[in-house]
Parts: C-alpha cells; sequence; structure tokens
C-alpha cells in the first residue's frame, strides 16, 4: 500500500526481456537506502517487487497482465519513473491510500497554464465516468491528485491542477500533450460504485430515502 507522496524520480537503465516479460533496472538514491529483496516499491503508479537491488539502483520484473495494463511496456533506458517505498503503518497518509494497481490508461489532453498552477486534462474511457467526482482522489503515474474538473462532452475528460512543487519532484512535470500516463482510481469509489450498481435502478426510481438505508444495515 502506497499514499502516492512521491519519494523520487528514478531513471531507466536498462530494459531487457520481450513482450512476454521483462526486467527493468531502476537507478535511485532514495528508494535503494533500506530496500530489500521481495520489498513492494510504486514504479510510476505500479507495485513492484524488488528481486535485485544495488546502493544505486534496484530490479524489478514485470508480467505481460502489468505490461499490457499499464505504460510500463513503453519505457526505455533514460526514462524517468516516479518511487514511492510502500507504507509503514506509522507513516503519514499524506495523500490517499493507493494499491499501485494500475486500472487503465489515459492521455494527455491538453495542458494550459494557470496562474503557477498548470491544469493538465485527460481523456479517458466513458466506462471510468462514475469513478470520478470534483474534489475525488485519483493517482496518475502514482501521483496522489485531488480531481479539478470533470467533462462530459465528445467523451470524458478529466482535469488535476498542479502546483510547482509537484511539476518539480514528479515527472508530471515533463508530460506532453498525447503521453499516456496510468491510472489508479481511488479504491472507495471503487467500492461504492460496486455496491451501488445491483441497486440503482431502485435507487433512481425511488430516491435514497430511509427505508432503503435501512434495509442494507445503516441504522
Amino acid at each position: 500500500m502506497f499514499s502516492g507522496i512521491v519519494e523520487e524520480i528514478g531513471t531507466v537503465l536498462t530494459v531487457s526481456g520481450s513482450l512476454q516479460g521483462k526486467r527493468f533496472r531502476l537507478g535511485a538514491q532514495l528508494v535503494t537506502s533500506d530496500l530489500k529483496r521481495g520489498d513492494s516499491v510504486s514504479v510510476a503508479g505500479t507495485c513492484l517487487t524488488s528481486v535485485l537491488e544495488d546502493k544505486h539502483w534496484f530490479e524489478v520484473e514485470v508480467g505481460m497482465e502489468t505490461l499490457r495494463k499499464t505504460k510500463l511496456g513503453d519505457l526505455s533506458p533514460g526514462d524517468k519513473v516516479n518511487l514511492e517505498r510502500a507504507l509503514r503503518v506509522s507513516d503519514r497518509l499524506g495523500g490517499h491510500l493507493v494499491s499501485g494497481h494500475v486500472d487503465t490508461l489515459a492521455k494527455v489532453l491538453s495542458i494550459k497554464k494557470e496562474g503557477i498552477t498548470n491544469i493538465i486534462t485527460f481523456a479517458l474511457d466513458d466506462i471510468y465516468r462514475p469513478y470520478f467526482i470534483e474534489k475525488g482522489s485519483v493517482a496518475i503515474d502514482g501521483v496522489s491528485l485531488t480531481v479539478f474538473s470533470c467533462q462530459n462532452e465528445n467523451g470524458f475528460t478529466f482535469s488535476v491542477m498542479l502546483i510547482p512543487h509537484t511539476l518539480a519532484v514528479t515527472t508530471l512535470g515533463r508530460l506532453h500533450v498525447g503521453d499516456k500516463v496510468n491510472i489508479e482510481i481511488d479504491v472507495i469509489a471503487k467500492y461504492a460504485a460496486n455496491w451501488m450498481q445491483p441497486h440503482a435502478s431502485r435507487t433512481l426510481r425511488s430516491g435514497l430515502d430511509l427505508a432503503v438505508l435501512s434495509e442494507h444495515g445503516y441504522t
């Protein structure tokens, strides 16, 4: 489990393997300070396991499913990735609960400067629309962010507003229009949508009232 607070930007040093699976060596300074074999690290928002580590790098193995669902399969030596070690129970939760299980990819639609911030808008498949609300949470390439706005015209899009600090200490400051990013939906939104789905037709007909809540254990 992670918080979405990036600890450092790592560098892809080597890539080996094929579409059947790949092995990455990632250059880092901070996350390797206490990294042990089998520890979890969020790499661009993807929870991976360290299989070999040194003072200035560590290696991870990536299977086919992860290569299909994330942008890791497109990484090349020299590319930058956000890195975060797994949370300790005693750690502050500065972002939100992030599992490192990427749901899908989004594409950068536009980048707009507004004062000191950048507003970045992403295009996403319509099936993910129910999981997004303004001021809700989303993890983008492993960065915990607040949804600034949602738009439903000509397909679903959502925007985030990034301060200079976030742009400087994560890879989001390097994004360009057309780039792909890893998206992890807020786990609370997933559970809420899963619970609501079988009851949606009744709720839409009669509204969410005390009877509906009582029937499902709320008092």
